[in-house]
C-alpha cells in the first residue's frame, strides 16, 4: 500500500509543474507579449506586458529588443514608452546592430534624436563594420546625416576600406545626402582603399546628378 502511494504522488508531481515553473512559464509568455507587441506597433498591448512585469530587454531569437524593432518600425511613441521602461539603448542583435543604427537605416529622424538624447552611442559598429552613420549615407537618409552631423560626427571619418559618408551617398546616388554632406564641408577628393573618390563611385554607378553636383562642387577623379 505504501509503495502505492509513493508511486502515485510521484506521478502528481510530474504533472503538477512546480510554482517556479508556472512563474517561468508566465514570465516567458509576458515577454513574448511585449515582442509581439513591438514587432506589430501594438502599443496598448505593449504598455499591458510592461505593466505585467515583462523585460523591456527581452529580446527574440534575432536579437532584437522591443526598442530595436519600434526603431526600425519608425513608432516613435513606443520608442518614448520604452525608453522610459528602462530600454538598454545600445543593445545590439545578433548582427550587432543597435536601435540607433535601425533608425538610420529607415531613415527615421524624430527617433535617432531621441535615441541619441538618451546615450546611443553613434559611433558602434555592426558585424558588417557600419556605423549608423554609413546606414544613412549608403541608404539616402538626409535628414538623418544633419542630425548626427550635428551631434559631432566627423564629416570625413574614415570607416570601413577607408569609405567616408560622402562616397557611400555618392555610391547610393541619393543628391540630398550628398547636399547636406557637401554643404557640412565634405572633403570631396580623398580617396578609399582602392584609390578612389566620390566621383569616381559615382561615375561607377551611373549616378549622374551625384556626378553633376560632386563636379559643380570641384571634385576630381
Amino acid at each position: 500500500m505504501l509503495l502505492r502511494i509513493t508511486k502515485m504522488l510521484a506521478l502528481i508531481l510530474l504533472v503538477i509543474p512546480s510554482v517556479n515553473a508556472q512563474e517561468s512559464y508566465q514570465s516567458m509568455n509576458i515577454n513574448a507579449q511585449l515582442i509581439s507587441a513591438a514587432k506589430r506597433n501594438q502599443i496598448d498591448l505593449l504598455t499591458r506586458a510592461l505593466n505585467a512585469g515583462a523585460r523591456p530587454n527581452s529580446r527574440n531569437r534575432a536579437g532584437d529588443t522591443p526598442l530595436n524593432l519600434a526603431a526600425r518600425n519608425g513608432n516613435v511613441e513606443m520608442v518614448k514608452i520604452l525608453l522610459g521602461a528602462g530600454s538598454n539603448v545600445n543593445q545590439t542583435n545578433l548582427e550587432k546592430i543597435t536601435p540607433l543604427m535601425s533608425a538610420a537605416f529607415q531613415g527615421h529622424e524624430l527617433i535617432a534624436k531621441l535615441l541619441l538624447g538618451q546615450g546611443a552611442d553613434i559611433h558602434l559598429q555592426d558585424q558588417s563594420q557600419k556605423t549608423a552613420m554609413v546606414l544613412a549615407a549608403g541608404n539616402g537618409q538626409a535628414q538623418v546625416l544633419k542630425t548626427f552631423l550635428e551631434h559631432g560626427v566627423a564629416v570625413d571619418a574614415r570607416y570601413h576600406n577607408d569609405l567616408t559618408a560622402l562616397m557611400w551617398a555618392a555610391g547610393h546616388g541619393d543628391p540630398e545626402s550628398v547636399k547636406v554632406l557637401l554643404e557640412a564641408k565634405a572633403d570631396r577628393n580623398l580617396k578609399d582603399n582602392r584609390g578612389k573618390t566620390a566621383l569616381v563611385i559615382a561615375r561607377e554607378a551611373k549616378n549622374a546628378d551625384v556626378v553633376a553636383l560632386l563636379e559643380n562642387a570641384g571634385a576630381r577623379d
